[in-house]
């Protein structure tokens, strides 16, 4: 069976923040994988295709809520649904 046709469209712009005006909980009920540069990466909470850049936690600092420090990575973006 192939299910590709029940997958909603991957946006340009999500955020796996559920305060953030760019996330899309349907997208989540599904495996998504995110590739910058080439190389797969697993720590992404946000990501723009058009503007070529992905947002990961930094890994000690913290803001003032306690939430992880967000550091901008730029590069070729490409976002995929997994087949697992």
């Amino acid at each position: 069976m192939n299910d590709t046709t029940s997958l909603p469209t991957l946006p340009d712009r999500l955020s796996v923040n559920p305060r953030s005006p760019h996330h899309v909980a349907e997208i989540f009920e599904h495996e998504i994988g995110i590739m910058l540069n080439g190389k797969e990466r697993f720590d992404v909470e946000e990501y723009c295709i058009s503007e070529g850049w992905v947002k990961v936690p930094s890994h000690k600092a913290l803001d003032r809520r306690g939430q992880p420090l967000m550091m901008t990575v730029k590069g070729t973006v490409e976002v995929f649904y997994s087949k697992g």
